[in-house]
C-alpha cells in the first residue's frame, strides 16, 4: 500500500517539488503517492511551509511526520494541533549558501571593501587591513549554519569564536556558552554574525546592554532572524558610533516597509532576505531520506524539540 504524501506550500512550488519528490522516493524504494488534495485521514507525511494555509493538524488521525521545508519552525513547532514529530530542514545546499553569504560580507568588512567601492575621489591613501588572523569574529548560534560558517571563516584563518546555548566543541573555533561566555564572547567580536534561532529565549538576544559589551566600531551581520534585533537599540548604537555598520538580512516585518529607518541609515546595509533559501533539488532529498527512515522505522533526523522550539 504506497504512503500518502501531501504537499502543503505555496502552490507555485508545486510543479517544482512534485517531479522531484516523485523520483527521489522512487530511488529511495518507497512506493508513494504525493498531492495537495488528499482527504486528511488519507494522509501519512505532510511536506510543509507556513504559507501553505494548513495550520489544524487535529483531523490528520494516520499522520506520522511533518517534514518542514523551512530551516525556521517557529511559526509550527508551538502548534497545539501537531502530535507527530516534527522535522525542520537542513539542506547542504542552503547550508552552502549561507556560507557563501556570509563569508562574503565577513570579507567585505574585514577588508574594508566599501571604502574603495564607494568612494572614488581621486585621494591615494594606501590603508592596507590587518590579516585574517589579526581580525576576531563571534558566531552567535552554532548550530548546522552557525557551524558551517565558523568553519570557513576559521579555514581561512579568521580568529573565529562561537556561542551556543549548550557547549559545543568545533574545531579551530572558540566554543563558548552560557551567560558568562555570552559577555566574553561580545566583548572581543570585532564582526558579529547572528545565526540564532527565534524563540522566546533569543528574541532581542541583540538589545542595548549586550550591544554595549560589543566593542567600539564593531560591525554586525544578520542573516538569521529578524527578532533577534532590538531595532531601536540598534540604531541608537549606529547612530552613536558604538556599532560601524549593520548588514541586515532578515527583519520584523518582511518585506521591509519602505519609510523603514533602516532604508536611509548610511551606516546599514539591508539585503531582501536573500543569504540563503531552500534549494528545491537538495531539499527533496533530505525530505524523501526522512519518509524512507519512517516507513523503514528507523530513526527521522534534524528532529525539533518542541520544548525549545527549534
Amino acid at each position: 500500500m504506497p504512503v500518502n504524501v501531501l504537499f502543503s506550500a505555496r502552490p507555485a512550488l508545486w510543479p517544482v517539488y512534485e517531479p522531484l519528490l516523485t523520483q527521489y522516493l522512487a530511488e529511495a524504494g518507497v512506493q508513494a503517492e504525493i498531492s495537495t488534495e488528499f482527504e486528511p485521514d488519507q494522509v501519512d507525511y505532510v511536506v510543509y511551509a507556513p504559507n501553505g494555509g494548513l495550520l489544524d493538524f487535529s483531523p490528520f488521525t494516520r499522520l506520522k511526520a511533518v517534514l518542514s521545508l523551512w530551516a525556521g519552525v517557529e511559526k509550527i513547532a508551538a502548534n497545539d494541533t501537531l502530535s507527530v514529530p516534527l522535522a525542520r530542514m537542513v539542506d547542504h545546499g542552503l547550508t552552502q549558501g549561507m556560507t557563501e553569504w556570509v563569508v562574503g560580507h565577513v570579507l567585505r568588512y574585514h577588508l574594508r571593501m566599501d571604502r574603495h567601492i564607494t568612494i572614488q575621489d581621486g585621494v591615494w591613501a594606501p590603508d592596507a587591513p590587518p590579516l585574517a588572523q589579526e581580525r576576531n569574529v563571534c558566531i552567535l548560534g552554532l548550530g548546522v549554519l552557525g557551524e558551517a560558517v565558523a568553519r570557513a571563516l576559521a579555514l581561512l584563518n579568521f580568529t573565529v569564536t562561537g556561542w551556543s546555548r549548550t557547549a559545543k566543541d568545533t574545531p579551530g573555533v572558540t566554543c563558548l556558552h552560557g551567560l558568562d561566555g555570552l559577555r566574553d564572547a561580545l566583548s572581543q567580536a570585532e564582526i558579529l554574525v547572528l545565526l540564532l534561532p527565534d524563540t522566546a529565549a533569543t528574541e532581542n538576544a541583540l538589545n542595548a546592554k549586550t550591544l554595549a559589551l560589543l566593542p567600539k566600531g564593531a560591525r554586525i551581520i544578520n542573516p538569521g532572524r529578524g527578532p533577534l534585533i532590538d531595532d531601536e537599540a540598534l540604531l541608537d548604537a549606529l547612530n552613536s558610533g558604538q556599532i560601524g555598520h549593520a548588514t541586515l538580512d532578515v527583519f520584523r516585518v518582511e518585506p521591509l516597509p519602505p519609510d523603514h529607518p533602516y532604508w536611509a541609515h548610511p551606516n546599514v546595509t539591508v539585503t531582501p532576505h536573500i543569504a540563503s533559501e531552500t534549494r528545491p533539488a537538495t531539499a527533496a532529498q533530505v525530505i524523501c531520506e526522512n519518509i524512507r527512515r519512517g516507513e523503514a522505522g528507523e530513526p527521522y533526523v534534524h528532529l525539533v524539540d518542541r520544548t525549545l522550539g527549534y
